[in-house]
């Protein structure tokens, strides 16, 4: 039966709407998948009926659906891969516990475990041991995190990475064998997603490498069985091979729903600034180099205005200020209209910039993703001493200035790159805004920082114009999808110390409560 009288509503004094920078006293009246009505003062009474179920929050903030632009589902379930040895002390049941899971996994292709404890990361007798219980089949035992692991030569040979060289694009080769194992992959990531939601998040830009090795059929499974918490965009990220457009031409095609569509394409340029890997505009404090690491800028411009030609967006990866000049540079040669890229190309990370480029970018109407969190994993004495012995000092006042980049007019959208952080937007306030680092003692560069409701914004409607579903998502307003976040505190008037402790007590999705504190 056709009514006019909402399903739910909220009642809150700070509503957020992300339309605006300050909080509204009202309401949000949601029937079906949609926003109805956002009003003020007892006007929601015209819209319920005895039906309607009214929850009325006090002065708890509610905002849009969060939207992390930068995930890797693939990646940060290799930590739930295969057996869990966290808690294994001695060889003797080590040598049990594996020689057990080895009989259960016979059928299995490889052998997998995680959180090996690193003090068996040297141990001759482990790599003695996993040679003699599985002599021919590949054994991967990974340590907390997956920075490194023990392999037996099996694995070696097959799989072509070693404990040496195991970053996430380097395990690319066992992502097939995991990510098509339904018993495992379809429980993993609807913990995923229960994860996310519980957080506040309700659609995400998942990243995947080259054709996602069988992933996309689970998300296709998950979306026609109507399983699906949380939307998702994903994007293919060459490491196997080149840009493949073909693959994005056939997955433009097959996934157009609401809750999974195929995003693009994200490729890495430069590395880390401590390193020395970061491509500076000048050298380093005290040497002759911008960089140490070779990048094939031409190889990647090719693929980016390949893409471009084919109606495909490109998200690539940015720390130095010489990386972000020379993406700048790819970006002007793609087609653009009244002078803004055509299609909505973006950058990512943006540790450095330059202010003639932060200008350049806004022009381009290029978006930025910023992981504002990532203060979280270093004292100030890290960030302040150690980048000033590497770029000095005024190049370190500049790091991380996501504060001239919104003056400048470039949209910038909350990104993760999980499992490297895992999202909470209150932490990207107390970190993000008040620049707050891991000894929560000193600020780094305050004034590089971002305002509570720009950083709402960049989680609400920023994402989802990085995702293209500006349209439907990112705002509470009529007519707009009920994607719905509400806290458990007053994000506008707790102090910034007490940030951390605020938690999500509702999350709804497609009109659905999903996640119920």
């Amino acid at each position: 039966m056709i009514h006019n009288k909402a399903d739910l509503v909220l009642i809150s004094s700070s509503i957020f709407t992300s339309l605006s920078n300050e909080p509204q006293n009202g309401f949000i009246a949601i029937q079906g998948e949609n926003i109805i009505k956002v009003g003020k003062g007892d006007d929601y009474k015209a819209y319920a009926d005895d039906r309607t179920s009214v929850i009325n929050l006090g002065d708890k903030t509610v905002c849009a659906g969060f939207t992390d632009t930068h995930t890797f589902f693939t990646g940060y379930v290799i930590d739930k891969l295969g057996i869990n040895l966290g808690s294994i002390d001695e060889e003797s049941d080590l040598e049990t516990l594996l020689y057990q899971y080895y009989q259960k996994t016979k059928h299995k292709e490889a052998i997998f475990g995680n959180n090996l404890p690193d003090k068996f990361l040297k141990s001759e007798i482990l790599h003695s041991m996993i040679e003699r219980i599985s002599p021919n089949k590949p054994v991967v035992l990974f340590n907390s995190g997956h920075s490194t692991c023990v392999m037996n030569q099996a694995a070696i040979n097959t799989f072509g990475f070693n404990p040496d060289k195991c970053n996430s694009e380097a395990l690319h080769k066992i992502m097939k064998l995991y990510l098509t194992d339904r018993e495992f992959i379809d429980d993993e990531f609807t913990d995923y997603m229960k994860m996310l939601n519980k957080r506040g998040i309700t659609a995400v830009k998942e990243m995947g490498f080259d054709d996602f090795y069988g992933f996309t059929e689970v998300l296709d499974h998950f979306d026609k069985q109507n399983k699906l918490t949380v939307r998702i965009s994903f994007m293919s990220q060459p490491v196997g091979s080149k840009t493949n457009i073909s693959y994005g031409k056939e997955m433009r095609e097959k996934f157009n729903s609401e809750f999974v569509q195929f995003s693009g394409y994200n490729q890495m340029t430069d590395g880390l600034i401590l390193n020395k890997q970061g491509h500076l505009l000048n050298p380093y404090e005290g040497t002759n180099t911008c960089c140490e690491k070779a990048i094939d800028y031409k190889s990647i411009e090719e693929e980016v205005l390949e893409a471009d030609r084919n109606g495909f967006r490109f998200t690539l990866h940015s720390e130095g200020d010489g990386a972000f000049h020379q993406i700048l540079n790819i970006y002007e040669k793609c087609e653009k209209i009244s002078g803004k890229l055509k299609n909505r190309h973006g950058i990512t990370d943006l540790e450095m910039t330059s202010l003639e480029d932060r200008r350049r970018m806004a022009d381009l109407g290029a978006f930025g993703e910023i992981y504002t969190q990532i203060y979280k994993y270093d004292p100030y004495e890290i960030y302040q001493y150690e980048y000033e012995k590497v770029i000095g000092k005024t190049r370190t006042s500049e790091y991380l200035n996501y504060r001239d980049l919104v003056d400048k007019g470039v949209i910038l959208a909350a990104a993760t790159d999980l499992p490297l952080l895992i999202p909470s937007v209150p932490e990207a306030i107390y970190y993000g805004c008040a620049n707050y680092c891991k000894d929560k003692k000193e600020r780094m560069n305050p004034n590089n920082a971002l305002t509570i409701p720009e950083m709402l914004k960049a989680w609400t409607i920023n994402a989802q114009y990085a995702l293209e579903r500006d349209n439907i998502l990112g705002t509470l307003e009529e007519g707009k999808r009920a994607d719905i976040v509400v806290f458990d505190s007053n994000i506008f008037t707790i102090p910034i110390e007490q940030m951390l402790d605020v938690n999500t007590e509702i999350t709804i999705v497609n009109g659905k409560i999903v996640y119920s504190k």
